[in-house]
């Protein structure tokens, strides 16, 4: 299968997942809007996905995968099939006491991820309670992540993609029942994503097994492959979850903050991460296992043809994505938020943070095509060393902005940090490979980036001809005015692609075909 067909795969069911957030993110608004019990599930919430990044889906996927494939490569199925299984048994051993610690600690945890909250002795007995339920999953979306990873080396993606599909059915369902029977939201929603956790587990481990990939539970042990592994994801950590890591400090900042900041950030991060998950991880997910191929078998042409292609394609859907965020944040949070508990004024504000974030999507997806290439010929030091950098830019960024901009700083920052480190990515590779950039995208990407300039100016004045639609308009007249912004905004933007040969359809066409 070509990049651009497992590319398509991987956006087509992360959108199909997206959709399914949407809907749970505006039940969510209804039923909890923006008050401190919002604030204390979405901190309980960031808890569990902030190691799930450090750990699982970031770090370890980007040591594991490499390794899997050379050791497929070169020694065979069963001798990888071994590997995966000590690793498998040593990350049980190691999550499950880390887990309970935590549990544990919870009091101390959230002192230190959300100080503010303190001073609420409601909303700080309520985040600890809800953390120390949602903690858990932890541990299996890790074995979700390995298995994934096998998975993802042998070219199948589709599983791996369609596991937070089962998630966000499983918390739509929370909500609806929750408000049905009559129980107490936060709660319901915090054990609901426990046991999503373990409804994926249970589906990638068909998966495998219908592959004839099935992972093996082994004794844990530590041998030459398992002691690379685990050496390599210490560093991993930090360089694939420096955007995880990121909104922690955002969230710790946030608390601080009146009653409502964390949710506001929280609802625009949602929004900015659709872009951020079709592209962004869909390119990450299948750039790596392509790279460490090529990269095992010293083919270093290949390696710079879908890099660069990895870059066009981030560039070409990154850009527009960003514009339309930035200028449409209004009336996408009016439409798909501003009902029951969820005020027009927790839209402005949400509305806000959205804008400040979504000028950090290109360098976002431009940091997962950079970070692949390290990951791929198995140096995880220089990401961490360059997101360790951006991580203290968006402290200092933080501190300075939180006081004139409140929560809209903390998005802000954030952004200011990922293009820091997108910039001293590219320059390190730059200099490691001076004919990094290919021919190709020289050419097009002034087009791609005069198209997408062109299309802002189309975007602003369809948010300012269908204003009026959304004030107090009726949702139908909403959904309708919000088509007709992205739709004639991205029909502007195809025009101008084939006008100006930034990218035609031939070229689509082409590159789905296999390589």
């Amino acid at each position: 299968m070509s990049f651009v067909r497992s590319l398509a795969t991987v956006s087509g069911l992360t959108i199909v997942s997206r959709i399914a957030g949407f809907i749970r993110d505006a039940l969510t608004a209804v039923y909890l809007g923006a008050g401190y019990q919002s604030d204390a599930f979405f901190v309980a919430q960031r808890l569990p996905n902030l190691f799930r990044s450090l750990f699982a889906e970031g770090a370890f996927s980007a040591a594991f995968v490499p390794l899997y494939t050379a050791e497929k490569e070169r020694n065979g199925e069963e001798t990888a099939k071994r590997f995966a299984g000590e690793a498998l048994g040593l990350l049980i051993a190691l999550l499950t006491p880390f887990t309970f610690l935590l549990i544990i600690g919870m009091p101390w945890i959230i002192r230190i991820m959300a100080p503010g909250f303190y001073d609420e002795p409601e909303k700080f007995e309520l985040a600890v309670r809800l953390s120390r339920i949602t903690f858990p999953f932890l541990l299996l979306v890790s074995i979700t992540a390995l298995q994934t990873g096998v998975l993802n080396a042998r070219g199948i993606f589709g599983p791996g993609a369609t596991a937070p599909i089962l998630l966000n059915i499983v918390l739509i369902l929370a909500l609806l029942i929750a408000d049905l029977m009559g129980f107490e939201t936060g709660l319901t929603l915090a054990w609901a994503m426990l046991f999503a956790g373990a409804l994926q587990t249970t589906w990638l481990a068909l998966s495998c097994y219908r592959a004839r990939a099935a992972v093996p539970l082994l004794r844990p042990k530590l041998t030459t492959e398992t002691k690379r592994l685990f050496k390599k994801i210490g560093p991993g950590a930090i360089g694939a979850g420096a955007a995880q890591i990121n909104l922690l400090l955002t969230t710790v900042l946030a608390s601080t903050l009146p009653t409502g900041a964390i949710s506001f950030l929280y609802y625009a991060d949602r929004l900015n991460q659709l872009p951020l998950g079709i592209i962004g991880i869909a390119v990450a997910t299948t750039l790596l296992p392509i790279l460490s191929q090529h990269e095992t078998a010293g083919n270093n042409k290949l390696v710079r043809h879908y890099v660069n292609r990895a870059i066009e394609f981030s560039l070409l859907l990154g850009l527009p994505a960003a514009i339309g965020l930035g200028l449409a944040a209004k009336p996408i949070i009016q439409t798909l938020f501003e009902h029951g508990a969820f005020t027009h004024q927790d839209t402005i504000e949400t509305a806000k943070a959205l804008a400040a974030y979504s000028l950090g999507v290109p360098a976002f997806l431009l940091v997962k095509v950079f970070a692949a290439r390290f990951f791929a010929r198995q140096d995880t030091r220089t990401p961490v060393k360059i997101a360790l950098f951006s991580m203290l830019v968006n402290v200092t960024g933080a501190l300075i902005l939180l006081g004139p901009l409140q929560h809209i700083g903390m998005a802000l920052a954030l952004s200011i940090a990922t293009w820091a480190n997108a910039t001293l990515l590219y320059i390190t590779l730059r200099k490691q490979d001076q004919a990094l950039i290919d021919n190709k995208l020289k050419k097009r990407l002034p087009r791609l980036i005069f198209s997408a300039l062109i299309m802002s100016s189309a975007t602003y004045l369809l948010v300012f001809m269908t204003q009026t639609w959304f004030a107090d308009g009726a949702l139908l007249l909403k959904i309708g005015g919000l088509a007709c912004i992205i739709g004639l905004s991205s029909l502007v933007y195809f025009v101008l692609l084939q006008v100006t040969g930034a990218f035609r359809l031939k070229d689509m066409i082409k590159y789905t075909k296999k390589d």
